[in-house]
């Protein structure tokens, strides 16, 4: 059994050794466990072609479990090893289908289980991290260092440097999915050809209307009081198909970032100090709304805000019909709060 640290990942899959047979990819970065699931899969079958490669979906094992274990003892057709590629379980308990290969694990098979945001209490996830026969990849958000790793690679690749405020501000603006994040950078590189550097006017002209300048304004709308224009731009992330667990995380590692820069103000250092020290780096024209939320918003007001967002962020997934109406209602919450504060 392993369970792989976030440093460790990249350094883990490139490795030549041989990976357990049952690996689980999960976590709330969607994108993200997407291309680290493809990046096993290539790696143990080589070219996806239909002979090598078996997918399944999530859906179809709650009426069929045991067809998994079927697929990966089926001898390859052409030798080799039997990959079988699990597709997006969501949070569903799906012990039934996998519990027959930790009884008996398979010797010439590569099991790949897509899953998304796990608890560390569902059943899944605990019975992979405690068997031998496992590895369990975790894919959270993207921090500023693998922004930076992204935007270095494809900025090369294109014959680029970055400047220090394109850098910064792409900090601010990527991170929460790392399909988008790539997307976005390599638009970016492809504006910016031919200037031999990506500056901040590139990054402002291309990235300035994404998805994730949109969040950041919702959600900093909402912690600062002003409910009108959190709902106006949920709104239009709404109308963008942004999905509404993606806006409410945000808005929960908001909370959990106030929350710690708030210790640090209760404590006696100013705000200033606090929000300058603060890493990675905070974009230059978001830090006024930053030190207006640490006055606006106590330790204990942030706890019960975080509090409300990981319920909000479990409900969208429990009842997506409703996800919209319950990250609209949290945020005007929060807004009322704000005000009440300030």
């Amino acid at each position: 059994m392993a369970v792989l640290k976030p440093q460790d990942i990249d350094r883990r899959l490139a490795e030549a050794a041989e990976l357990p047979p049952l690996v689980l990819v999960y976590g709330p970065d969607h994108g993200l466990v997407g291309e680290r699931a493809r990046q096993i899969l290539k790696r143990a079958s080589g070219e996806e072609d239909p002979f090598g490669l078996v997918r399944i979906d999530g859906d179809e094992l709650g009426s069929d479990p045991g067809r998994l274990s079927d697929e990966a003892r089926t001898i390859a057709l052409f030798g080799g090893k039997r990959v079988v590629w699990v597709r997006d379980i969501g949070s569903r308990n799906i012990m039934a289908a996998i519990q027959p290969l930790l009884d008996d694990p398979p010797t010439d098979a590569q099991i790949v289980i897509e899953a998304g945001d796990l608890r560390p209490t569902s059943p899944v996830r605990k019975a992979l991290e405690k068997h031998g026969a496992s590895l369990v990849v975790p894919c959270y958000a993207d921090s500023a260092r693998d922004i930076d790793r992204l935007l270095e690679q494809e900025a090369a690749h294109h014959g680029l440097t970055v400047s220090g405020e394109a850098r910064e501000a792409l900090h601010a603006l990527l991170g929460s999915d790392r399909a988008g994040s790539r997307s976005e950078i390599t638009k970016l590189c492809l504006y910016a050809h031919g200037d031999g550097e990506i500056r901040l006017e590139h990054v402002q002209a291309v990235v300035g209307d994404s998805a994730a300048l949109s969040i950041e304004e919702a959600v900093d709308a909402a912690f600062l009081g002003d409910a009108a224009g959190a709902i106006r731009r949920l709104k239009r992330l709404q109308a963008a198909g942004t999905h509404p667990s993606v806006t409410a995380g945000f808005a929960l590692r908001l909370a959990q970032s106030l929350q710690k820069m708030r210790a640090q103000v209760d404590q006696g250092l100013a705000a200033d100090t606090v929000v300058d020290g603060v890493q990675p780096r905070i974009f230059f024209r978001r830090k006024p709304a930053i030190k207006t939320m640490l006055r606006a918003w106590s330790s204990e007001q942030l706890i019960r805000a975080q509090r409300r967002l990981a319920d909000t962020v479990l409900n969208t997934r429990r009842s997506p019909g409703l996800a919209d109406e319950l990250v609209a209602d949290t945020f005007l919450a929060l807004a009322q709060a704000a005000r009440r504060r300030r």
